[in-house]
């Protein structure tokens, strides 16, 4: 009978989160997935059901696949450089280096900066007659509309998001690094390895595990980005950097077409959850030893 009790143990310690993940995940987006089957264009109060009305005008719009197209491109260029910037970082500030306190510190700041402070300060650093366009002209260079040019706007609002989360990921790889056997160092040192390729060998497939999570976590910060857009650029000019998170705030609160913003509201979520997936399945392979 002790034995029975003691395996039901760590399941009583699962149920706070699990009440969390209820009350705060399943029964908002059950209620967003029902929302999206409903129109509420004709009466806010009484919305009237259309079936897969809003889905069919969804991937019907080109305002649509346009943010779509915005979200996977900042994806693809911030993930990368969230996985791989902040372990390079991770193993320089690892060493015994002189003010290496300070430089920790130092990456670690954006950090604690609200996102909307963060934004509001680089707005004023892109603007045309800020202190990039100051260097630019200069130098003898022409002025670049970093938030106002299409070309450049959501690459602009992308080197934020990089520049805000590698302190962040930086401890997470710390962390991690204080696990790597140092006889593993050691013996790669004897072997004749230099010291990339004792980080190649030696400290990556210790790291994978922290890879994997920060590869997930990443993703899906990428995928719901939305305050920096917000206070940046606000997804223009000419949707250039509307991301998808963005395009539903925009259909539900400025335009109060709920059910429309819902039905995208869950489609982004099956790409996330997919792209999550994959992420897990692709980086934990082989990550662990067989037991």
């Amino acid at each position: 009978m002790q034995r029975y009790y003691k395996s039901y143990i760590p399941y009583l310690f699962l149920i706070p989160a699990g009440i969390i993940l209820v009350l705060f995940f399943f029964i908002p987006f059950l209620e967003t997935f029902l929302l999206s089957f409903k129109s509420y264009r004709s009466d806010i109060y009484n919305p009237e059901w259309v079936g897969l009305k809003n889905y069919i005008e969804l991937f019907g719009a080109p305002v649509f696949w346009k943010t779509l197209l915005n979200t996977f491109i900042y994806l693809i260029g911030v993930v990368p450089a969230l996985v791989i910037l902040p372990l390079v970082i991770a193993i320089i500030v690892n060493r015994k280096l002189a003010a290496i306190g300070l430089f920790r510190t130092t990456i670690y700041i954006p950090v604690v900066v609200s996102v909307v402070v963060a934004g509001i300060a680089w707005k004023w650093i892109y603007a045309d007659s800020g202190i990039l366009n100051y260097f630019l002209s200069f130098s003898g260079l022409h002025k670049i509309g970093w938030l106002t040019d299409p070309d450049y706007s959501l690459f602009s609002v992308m080197l934020v998001t990089v520049w805000k989360g590698l302190g962040y990921y930086m401890v997470i790889y710390l962390a991690y690094l204080t696990t790597v056997p140092k006889e593993q160092w050691e013996a790669a040192e004897i072997d004749g390895a230099n010291t990339f390729q004792k980080h190649l060998t030696v400290t990556l497939p210790y790291m994978m595990p922290a890879v994997t999570f920060v590869t997930v976590m990443s993703s899906i910060a990428a995928m719901k980005v939305f305050v920096e857009i917000y206070v940046m650029t606000q997804g223009g000019p000419l949707n250039s950097s509307k991301t998808i998170v963005y395009y539903i705030y925009q259909r539900a609160f400025e335009n109060l077409d709920l059910g429309y913003a819902s039905a995208a509201g869950v489609v982004l979520l099956v790409i996330t959850m997919l792209i999550s997936i994959f992420n897990i399945k692709f980086f934990e392979k082989g990550s662990y030893p067989a037991k």
